[in-house]
């Protein structure tokens, strides 16, 4: 019992229930009138400590596995496609900046690809004071062994406190090899950093439990911290030509760059509307549409605007429109200047996913619809007979 990570003194414990009220993962049973805790579930979440008035529960406290002084500056992985930088990355760099300043350390990119040493400057104007080049003919596209095996090298080499990468497709797929691989911890899908001022640990804020919680996760003893974060939380970094850099080119073993996959084909997904993540205007629909040929009405909207088409899970996991359209905890976020969300009741796991918009207008024929709590504009009604009027009068407006 010694060697237990957490325990429960008999002399104490009063029974008073209190630890097992505050553990979120019901790992503390009563056994008369004493708490026992089931090591198979706890995860040492800590939460029951301080929960205890009669300092009955005692934690060990885990043993710092890395010299964290040796690990400096912010890192930022550059997220490119056919050499182009992704906004994502520009957005990491905006952050980055304040995180960096906040530790007194310099902020630095990480590019990978094939004939993209040009879109260095670009990341330098960003903010990147050092840029991490590796130029491989491998790396011409994304292939999760080289990139992962590169990544992970760079890191051992060079020592980042912090990094950062998108919560993408590909920066998921990524950076999570790159954390095992180097034993760091990872925080997915951040919505929120900050500096710890006092230890200047990484605060790593996201929503858990269905997003009914805003949880903020620490990696105190594990260097370097790494964050994925969803796209459109921070805003990108102003461009500035004037601004100067460093490029680093890196040379690495050729067997990092060997996967045992290939590309054979790329068919690119044909959608007329623009990508959701990107549009200024985006029109939302969720079961207030009642079936998938009503979403129609929606793309006639989002056309004239020039926007793009957006669903709520529930009209996703219906089939009614496909997964790259769906908004919130479990899909895209989006922070258009206008989101008209249409039959959308407005759970919180949609709102986490467009409720930074500048300007939410909701129609919805159910005037207690939580959607409401958080529109700029609400409109009670039928939305079948309000979108359509809507489009009309915009088409005359815009001349479209």
């Amino acid at each position: 019992m010694s060697d237990d990570p957490i325990k429960v003194s008999e002399e104490t414990c009063v029974g008073c229930q209190l630890c097992v009220k505050a553990c979120p993962f019901d790992a503390i049973q009563m056994d008369d009138r004493l708490a026992v805790i089931d090591l198979t579930v706890c995860t040492l979440c800590g939460a029951c400590v301080p929960a205890c008035k009669f300092d009955a529960i005692s934690m060990k406290q885990k043993e710092k596995t890395a010299d964290l002084s040796a690990y400096e500056d912010v890192w930022v992985i550059a997220e490119q496609d056919d050499g182009v930088i992704q906004s994502i990355t520009y957005e990491l760099l905006g952050e980055g900046r304040q995180l960096a300043d906040d530790l007194g350390m310099r902020l630095c990119a990480v590019l990978l690809g094939s004939g993209v040493s040009t879109q260095a400057n670009d990341l330098i104007a960003r903010g990147a004071e050092i840029v991490y080049l590796v130029d491989q003919p491998e790396l011409a596209y994304f292939k999760d062994e080289p990139y992962a095996a590169v990544l992970t090298e760079l890191v051992k080499r060079h020592k980042p406190n912090v990094v950062l990468c998108g919560a993408t497709t590909v920066g998921r797929s990524v950076i999570s090899r790159v954390a095992v691989a180097t034993g760091a911890g990872l925080t997915a899908d951040c919505t929120g950093l900050a500096i710890d001022p006092e230890t200047k640990d990484l605060l790593q804020t996201r929503p858990a439990f269905g997003g009914n919680i805003m949880a903020t996760i620490l990696s105190p003893n594990t260097r370097p911290q790494m964050s994925t974060v969803r796209h459109k939380v921070f805003k990108e970094a102003e461009p500035d030509p004037g601004r100067s850099g460093e490029v680093l080119l890196q040379e690495v073993d050729p067997a990092l760059l060997v996967s045992r996959t290939k590309r054979l084909k790329y068919v690119p997904e044909e959608d007329s509307i623009i990508n959701i993540a990107e549009a200024d205007f985006v029109v939302g629909g969720g079961r207030g549409l009642q079936k998938p040929e009503h979403f129609a009405i929606l793309h006639e909207l989002a056309e004239v605007l020039g926007g793009g088409v957006a669903a709520s899970r529930a009209a996703v996991d219906a089939d009614w429109i496909a997964y790259s359209h769906q908004v919130g905890q479990t899909g895209k976020t989006v922070c258009p200047k206008i989101y008209i969300a249409c039959g959308i009741s407005g759970q919180i796991q949609h709102l986490a996913g467009m409720s930074a918009s500048d300007v939410i207008i909701a129609i919805n024929k159910d005037p207690d619809a939580p959607i409401f709590d958080v529109a700029t504009i609400g409109i009670v009604g039928d939305l079948f007979e309000i979108v359509p009027r809507l489009t009309a009068e915009l088409r005359k407006v815009l001349g479209k």
